[in-house]
């Protein structure tokens, strides 16, 4: 087991490497200088040649990269030339907000999708599964921002159940925080809850013609017994690779959603950064959530050893 697990560590320590190196080289070729806005109107040629000294812009793009890649390790990921404060503290400011979001949207999707998946292929071919496909087909084809604007028009404006927009920390008061991040996690879990509908399906209909299947129920087990203890936990593996990578795409593709309802989230701090050319910022956000990634593919590794025994012996 610990084997299995090292050898997925040593291969994700390149490929973070990798990563970094791409972050860093692409960001240089973006158009555009951004010490051209922060030098003001005036762009004086002293203000400009001191801050290209202070932010070692002068320096060769490999002595560059060298320092800021040793900064990151340290968790220093520089400061941002808009704002003037470090991006790990921006970071840290917006990214529980992404995260609470991204978690209450997968619980969305993991209680429809799954159920929803097994029923489909338990009743392959019957009303219940046409209808299961149509719905899950309808989830991944409306857009997040309709969704999101009919609700907020029904949910918010005409029923006045739920706020429109806005965000309330968890510290501050728990119950608000839950029903601010309601229709936003609903809107972002529906898409994901289809996706997972589908693959779950598949994953079924393959698990439930083995062999080991027939041999269950040839030896009276029930019929519950045998899809939940039998056939979904050997169709679990390729779902909690799924369900890893889309916990990582919710946290770095909730952009659109966070502007629609005005969540101070990761998304915003993304795209005013674009905007702005605040490359420092852009940089250590790709940056973590490339890491982001990687990391729930190893709790996905993690998983599979404990949901299949067999890799505890490798």
């Amino acid at each position: 087991m610990l084997a299995f697990l090292a050898r997925r560590v040593l291969i994700a320590i390149p490929t973070i490497i990798l990563i970094s190196v791409f972050v860093f080289a692409l960001q240089k070729l973006l158009p555009g200088d951004p010490l051209l806005v922060l030098a003001g109107e005036e762009r004086d040629p002293e203000v400009l040649e001191f801050l290209r000294e202070k932010y070692r812009l002068n320096d060769p793009i490999p002595v560059q990269y060298l320092a800021w890649i040793g900064n990151a390790l340290q968790g220093d990921l520089g400061v941002s030339l808009r704002t003037n404060q470090p991006v790990t503290e921006l970071i840290a400011q917006k990214l529980p907000v992404t995260i609470q979001l991204a978690v209450m949207s997968l619980i969305f999707a993991l209680v429809i999708g799954i159920p929803a998946g097994i029923l489909s292929a338990v009743r392959k071919g019957t009303v219940t599964d046409y209808i299961a496909n149509v719905v899950a087909l309808s989830g991944l084809s409306i857009p997040n921002f309709w969704l999101g604007i009919m609700l907020i028009l029904l949910v918010s404006v005409k029923w006045q159940l739920l706020p429109a927009s806005g965000y309330v920390p968890l510290s501050e008061d728990f119950w608000q925080s839950i029903k601010t991040m309601l229709m936003p996690a609903f809107v972002l879990g529906t898409a994901l809850a289809a996706t997972l509908m589908r693959h779950t399906r598949s994953a079924m209909l393959g698990v439930l013609s083995a062999d080991y299947v027939r041999t269950a129920r040839a030896k009276g087990l029930s019929e519950r017994v045998v899809i939940l203890k039998h056939a979904l936990r050997n169709a679990l593996t390729p779902i909690v690779t799924l369900t890893a990578l889309l916990f990582g795409e919710l946290i770095a593709g909730a952009v659109l959603t966070e502007q629609i309802f005005t969540i101070p989230g990761f998304g915003k701090l993304v795209v005013d950064a674009v905007f702005n050319r605040d490359y420092a910022v852009v940089q250590g956000i790709v940056l973590v959530t490339a890491v982001g990634f990687i990391f729930m593919n190893l709790l996905a590794d993690a998983l599979y050893v404990v949901l299949n025994p067999r890799l505890r012996e490798q």
